[in-house]
């Protein structure tokens, strides 16, 4: 922790004319809301007196009634049946809030998504999270944050390659179709603007572990004590095991098609002030490393 909150603070404008943007991406369940958490109480306080603005992307979602017209387009997407994946965030509202913080906008709101809305499907709430003082650092947190879209020879290796590998690690149902993914693969291009705000990125990495039959396999017990821990809180309100295990399961093509960090279809602003924090299955900090 003590060496990502010197990374930080060594990018901070000495004359603070302008907000350091900060990334944190990181499977479901990794422990990105806790480290933003952390950092903002670190940062905010002595020596650093920093004022820190934290948002997600799962806080972008599109509304319920969007989501919902989203889910039922024709043709369909299976990708698209819920929330989670790109082409489900309205990449719009992110980029205006990203330029209000960047022009040191004194008073805006964020967006804030409830979850447990909807029998879990979620939802857009009213009002958000004001910000109504000059931010010195915004971190945007999220599974997909800087995912790159990849050309269509990769997709097409990677589907009839490591996707039909991890269909048979994970037991994965019939999921998605090619052209789904391309219609995923085609709305990342509008996150690129969003991405560009960034000056560093921080990755939260499992380390693969040979107990598991695949690099994801661990996101699933992730999200689902995440889901329990959210319905202890909020009296029940959320999703069954079984829905957590169907919504997880729509969430691995992101991964395996577009969760590679680096390489990138265009070099990141953030290229030369990326750290990459190494975790084991229990979440434990194995280290921290140069990305």
């Amino acid at each position: 922790m003590d060496s990502i909150v010197a990374h930080i603070a060594g990018h901070i404008d000495p004359n603070h004319t302008v907000p350091l943007f900060v990334a944190i991406q990181g499977p479901q369940g990794s422990g990105k809301s806790y480290l933003s958490a952390q950092l903002k109480q670190r940062l905010s306080q002595t020596p650093h007196s920093l004022v820190v603005a934290v948002f997600s992307i799962d806080d972008l979602y599109l509304p319920h009634d969007e989501l919902v017209h989203l889910a039922t387009q024709e043709p369909p997407n299976s990708l698209w049946a819920g929330r989670g994946q790109p082409g489900t965030h309205d990449v719009k509202l992110g980029i205006e809030i990203m330029q209000k913080l960047r022009s040191r906008c004194k008073s805006l709101e964020l967006p804030c998504f409830d979850k447990s809305l909807f029998n879990g499907e979620g939802d857009r709430l009213a009002t958000g999270t004001i910000i109504d003082s000059f931010v010195d650092v915004v971190i945007l947190e999220g599974w997909c944050v800087g995912f790159h879209p990849i050309s269509s020879q990769e997709l097409s290796a990677r589907w009839n390659g490591i996707w039909r590998e991890e269909i048979a690690r994970l037991n994965l149902p019939d999921l998605t179709t090619k052209f789904d993914l391309e219609r995923v693969n085609q709305s990342l291009k509008d996150y690129m603007e969003l991405w560009s705000y960034f000056d560093i990125f921080i990755q939260i990495k499992p380390v693969p572990l040979q107990s598991y039959p695949s690099q994801y396999s661990i996101i699933y017990k992730w999200r689902l004590q995440q889901e329990h821990n959210m319905k202890a809180i909020n009296g029940g309100r959320g999703m069954s095991d079984e829905a957590v295990k169907a919504f997880v399961d729509r969430y691995i093509p992101g991964y395996v098609f577009f969760g590679d960090i680096p390489p990138f279809s265009a070099t990141p602003t953030w290229l030369t002030a990326g750290l990459r924090l190494c975790i084991d299955d229990e979440r434990r900090q194995l280290g921290v490393e140069p990305m």
